[in-house]
């Protein structure tokens, strides 16, 4: 967690979150959590018909979530204002992904002191999601 007598400067680095084998189980859950129909996150048969392998692919927002679990570790669970994202590529059961990410700009005031980061989630050093917190 971030100390308040040594605060982020740019170009400091995230301590990064890992996940080291995303769960089948766990989309599954998700899937029936959010009311998600999408075949994809739990029936490997069918994504194997439609030509997208045998593995599940992991939700959208369980992606975000392991970025979100890097901030929060980081600086606290209140930490995060703002998180924009863009998805690369498909994440699926099994994946190791790390979710990494560095200090971009920094803003004092009298209440606070506010961190933009460039954040990224990686599967063998290839961002599969990237964005801003």
């Amino acid at each position: 967690m971030i100390d308040g007598d040594t605060l982020p400067g740019v170009g400091d680095e995230i301590p990064p979150w890992m996940i080291d084998c995303v769960d089948a189980a766990r989309m599954k859950t998700m899937a029936a959590i959010l009311r998600d129909p999408y075949p994809v996150h739990w029936d490997r048969a069918g994504n194997e018909r439609a030509g997208l392998g045998p593995r599940l692919i992991n939700q959208g927002p369980l992606n975000v979530g392991y970025l979100a679990n890097m901030l929060m570790a980081w600086a606290g669970p209140t930490c995060v204002r703002r998180l924009t994202v863009a998805f690369a590529d498909r994440v699926h059961d099994g994946d190791a992904v790390t979710a990494r990410g560095t200090v971009t700009a920094t803003e004092t005031d009298e209440t606070e002191h506010r961190l933009t980061c460039e954040i990224w989630l990686e599967r063998d050093g290839q961002r599969v999601v990237t964005g801003t917190a």
